[in-house]
């Protein structure tokens, strides 16, 4: 499966962002997806998870309360709703489909084999 992010840019503090995650491919929607973010300096970090049917959601305290992650399988379609956005969430995010049958640690990149090129989400106080 391929992925291509897209829908960063710039907001205050406070504000909103929709990313979204296009994919092509037939296991797609088989597929559990992820959301990551890498800011400059440091690793990329866990940000959600949602399983391949929409479900077993999961998200970092950091963005819990704030983004919810959802997805439309017959648009091959993923969404990151970013809300009440704090400059401490800039950074690169990354999109990315979870190893098929993979039933390890999902916050880990590792548990991902296929990755989008990135959106940035720039947060200004």
């Amino acid at each position: 499966v391929q992925l291509q992010a897209s829908g960063g840019g710039l907001v205050q503090a406070g504000g909103s962002l929709r990313l979204s995650c296009a994919a092509s491919g037939r296991t797609f929607s088989s597929q559990a997806m992820g959301w990551f973010r890498q800011a400059p300096g440091q690793d990329r970090e866990f940000v959600a998870r949602i399983g391949w049917s929409g479900g077993l959601t999961y998200y970092a305290d950091s963005v819990k309360g704030r983004f919810t992650f959802s997805r439309d399988n017959a648009k091959n379609m993923g969404y990151l709703q970013m809300n009440s956005l704090r400059p401490e969430d800039t950074a690169v995010y990354y999109c990315a489909a979870q190893i098929p049958r993979y039933s390890g640690t999902y916050t880990a990149p590792y548990a991902y084999g296929n990755w989008g090129q990135g959106t940035q989400v720039t947060v200004s106080s």
